[in-house]
This record gives C-alpha cells, structure tokens and sequence, in this order.
C-alpha cells in the first residue's frame, strides 16, 4: 500500500516561532522517521505528508493514498485532533485511529467523563469550571486536582494542581483559565496507584495488551504524574510492568480501561490512565486515543518493551486494525 503519513512536527512548528508549551504534543523528527522506517519493513511505500494545512493542499493537487497513518494532533480549537480525521472522510481515505465524533470528544475531559459516567464506568466526581468569575459548588471535599479540560501530555499538570484548601480553588482556577484560555477540569485528589493500560484494537475486538505502573522517584515532582515528570521520565519515572493475573487492581483497571474504550468508540490503539482513590478503587481519568509512539520515550511503546512486543509489531497490529475497515472491494 501507499501510505501517507500526517503528523505535526515540533521543530517545524518551533522554526515559526512557536514556544515550547504550544508544541509540547507534537511529534519529534525521529517519530516520524521510526513509522516511516517501520512501515516500509512492513512492506509498504510511505509519503511524508506533515500537518492538516499541508493534507488539505495535497488533495486539492489530486494526491491520494490507500492509507494514511494519521498522528496529528492540530494546532487550535477543540476539534483539532479531529481536523484530519475529518478532512479524510470527506475524500473517503481510509485512515489510523479515531473518526472525528471520538477525537473531538476524547480532547475535552469533562464530557468524556459525562459520557462514561452514563455507561457506569468508574470514574471520580468532577466538575468542569467554565469561567474565572463562576461561583464554584463542590459537591466533593478537598483535597481538589485541577487541569485544563482540553490538554494532553501533562500539560497545565504540577503539583499547583493538588489543591487542599477550599478557599484556593477559585483563585487558581481563575488563573489557569487566564493560562490555558480554556475551561478547567477539578476533580477530588486521587492518592493512589497510577497506571496506564495500553490497548489494540476496535470494538470487539479491541484487547489489552498489559499494565504499566507509574513510579515517581525521588527527583520528581511529588503527587503527580506532571508535565515535567513526563519530560524527564529517564530521571524521574520508573515504569514497573504488573500482570493482571497477579494484581487484583490491575485486573480491575484492565476491565474498566476496555469499557471506557469500547463506550466511547476509540480505534485500532491507545492508552487508558487511571489511578485508584483511597480505597484502592481504580478510577478512569484520561483516555489517549492518538497516544505517543516515538519507540523509546513514549509511554505506548515504552509499555509494549516491557511486555516483550516489539515497536514494528504493535505498528502492524494498529495498522491491521485500520486496515480491517477498508472494504476488500479497494484493497490492491
């Protein structure tokens, strides 16, 4: 097949003059030149397509694809994860990952959560904070986490976050809104164990591939699994793979983490994060429905190393799931 690849570059974007927070989602070069590599072993011919702007140009000039392995997030508003999804469907191009409907559902946390609470799926109370001014009810007790509603890679997360003085919510939340020009998540404080479940597959067929607990260490940031954290994962985090089999907590994570996916939709691959309350309950909290796949500092792959998949095959079993959806009639 011929395979475009989208996908937004940080140093493309870094080189106009955009700031190191506004790019923190976006892919490094040897992102890109690890899937392109890993395609083309697979067997395919991979064209470098970049950014929506950049899809949306070779279009109108009648480019096509048999496929297109999607990872770009977009730049601005609440669809922007959805942009190329969307874009693709117009021109009927089949692609990886999630339709637009999950992509522009999944980047905003509140409503995800909304959704999942509907389908009684275990995930901690919270209320979405839309303005600065807004009086604030709290139907929790302190202490309180707060985030933008619509961030991903830890962004806006540090311990400012843990809030345990009621009396404070409203001042940082009106400072984070200023921040991140954006509505903010506050949910009750989780104490617990952190892990993030890794996923393969659509619907009924969509599997866990295992568990990843995540350790912070003594250089880290304490209480949360923060943007700096991420960042300098190497000296601060410690991965500790736990089987399911094994842990009572884990096999209830891996359980809820495959409901939250298959309620809200998501395909071919992914993360689940949760982390447990008090009560050692685990609690849904993010899903990543175009998670990280840079081989060794993403934490998709990093979870894959662990288990013993290597990066070429977890690339192949998303892009066997994708591939599942084009009707044979098309195939060549």
């Amino acid at each position: 097949m011929i395979i475009g690849l989208t996908y937004d570059l940080r140093s493309e974007y870094l080189a106009m003059g955009y700031s190191e927070d506004e790019t923190a989602e976006f892919d490094r070069d040897d992102t890109i030149t690890a899937l392109e590599d890993t395609l083309r072993s697979l067997g395919h011919r991979t064209d470098r397509i970049g950014t929506g702007r950049k899809l949306t140009e070779r279009l109108a000039a009648g480019d096509r694809w048999d496929m297109v392995f999607n990872i770009a997030e977009g730049l601005s508003g609440s669809g922007r994860e959805a942009q190329v999804p969307a874009i693709l469907d117009l021109y009927g191009i089949p692609y990886t990952f999630s339709d637009p409907l999950v992509m522009s559902l999944t980047l905003h946390k509140g409503m995800t959560k909304r959704i999942l609470r509907d389908n009684g799926i275990p995930t901690s109370d919270f209320v979405v904070v839309e303005y600065a001014a807004d009086d604030i009810h709290i139907p929790f007790s302190p202490p309180y986490f707060i985030k933008p509603v619509a961030e991903g890679t830890g962004k806006g997360v540090s311990p400012a976050s843990i809030i345990r003085q009621a009396e404070r919510v409203k001042p940082a939340c009106a400072q984070m809104i200023d921040v991140f020009r954006q509505p903010v998540l506050l949910e009750p404080y989780l104490p617990g164990r952190e892990f993030t479940v890794g996923i393969i597959g659509t619907g009924k067929d969509a599997v866990t591939l295992g568990t990843m607990e995540v350790l912070l260490g003594e250089k880290a940031e304490a209480g949360v699994y923060s943007y700096v954290n991420k960042e300098q994962s190497e000296e601060r985090v410690t991965y500790r793979l736990v089987p399911a089999d094994a842990d009572i907590t884990v096999k209830t994570a891996e359980e809820v983490s495959l409901e939250a996916w298959r309620a809200l939709g998501c395909r071919d691959g992914g993360r689940i994060d949760l982390r447990c309350d008090e009560k050692g309950n685990p609690l849904f909290m993010e899903v990543n429905p175009l998670a990280g796949l840079h081989p060794e500092h993403s934490d998709l792959p990093i979870l894959c190393g662990l288990i013993g998949i290597s990066y070429r095959t977890l690339i192949e079993r998303i892009l066997s799931s994708a591939m599942s959806r084009i009707p044979a009639s098309k195939m060549r």
